[in-house]
């Protein structure tokens, strides 16, 4: 399980519209180092609705705006995850209440 602090490198896909797209084959320049700075655990259903639908605004995200950011070239990012699961979501949105910036981790 991915925890707060735990740093490391994901492939980051701008703008993503469905989970699909940060799963598919990327091009390495797309690769950024990462840190989590919280972490979101989300029921099922509300999981599969952010995932499906990743151009919605959402308030979890509003709520932690000011912590995602770039710092260093560093993308300091909230882990977004179904409870019970170990993989997850990270997003940057780089102050959107949407992910900007989104990366499938598993």
């Amino acid at each position: 399980m991915f925890e707060v602090g735990v740093t490391g490198s994901a492939y980051f896909v701008k703008l993503p519209f469905t989970v699909e797209d940060l799963k598919k084959p990327h091009d390495t320049k797309e690769q950024r180092r990462f840190r989590i700075v919280k972490t979101v655990v989300l029921a099922q259903i509300d999981y599969e609705n952010f995932i499906t639908d990743l151009c919605v605004d959402r308030q979890f995200i509003e709520d932690n705006a000011e912590a995602m950011h770039i710092n260093d070239g560093e993308y300091q990012c909230i882990l977004v995850h179904q409870k019970g699961k170990t993989d997850g979501i990270l997003v940057m949105s780089d102050g959107e209440v949407f992910p900007k910036y989104a990366a499938y981790l598993a």
